[in-house]
């Protein structure tokens, strides 16, 4: 009977070591969960901070070119050219 005694308290050791990795993994796994919920968060808030910026370099750039050079002068007034265009054949659309 000791034998099988003996064979019966390893293999529960066994298992409750088996039992305890377990619970560690889950916890490990459950941390790095948290951790790329919160990194994924970031990386939104981050994205929408770089397309902000990105807007504003744009506004920034077209009003550069208002004050600009010559060449820079023309391409402003081709493109106010057109925003007018537009206006003018969404008011014709609205007249209709």
């Amino acid at each position: 009977m000791s034998y099988i005694e003996t064979v019966v308290t390893s293999l529960e050791d066994r298992v409750r070591k088996v039992l305890h990795k377990l619970h560690v993994l889950e916890k490990t796994n459950l941390d790095l969960s948290d951790k790329l919920t919160i990194s994924q968060q970031k990386m939104t808030e981050q994205s929408n901070v770089i397309k902000a910026w990105e807007d504003k370099y744009e506004t920034l750039k077209f009003a550069n070119s208002i004050l600009g050079s010559e060449e820079s002068k023309k391409e402003t007034k081709l493109k106010i050219n057109t925003l007018i265009r537009e206006i003018d054949y969404c008011i014709s659309q609205l007249s209709e």
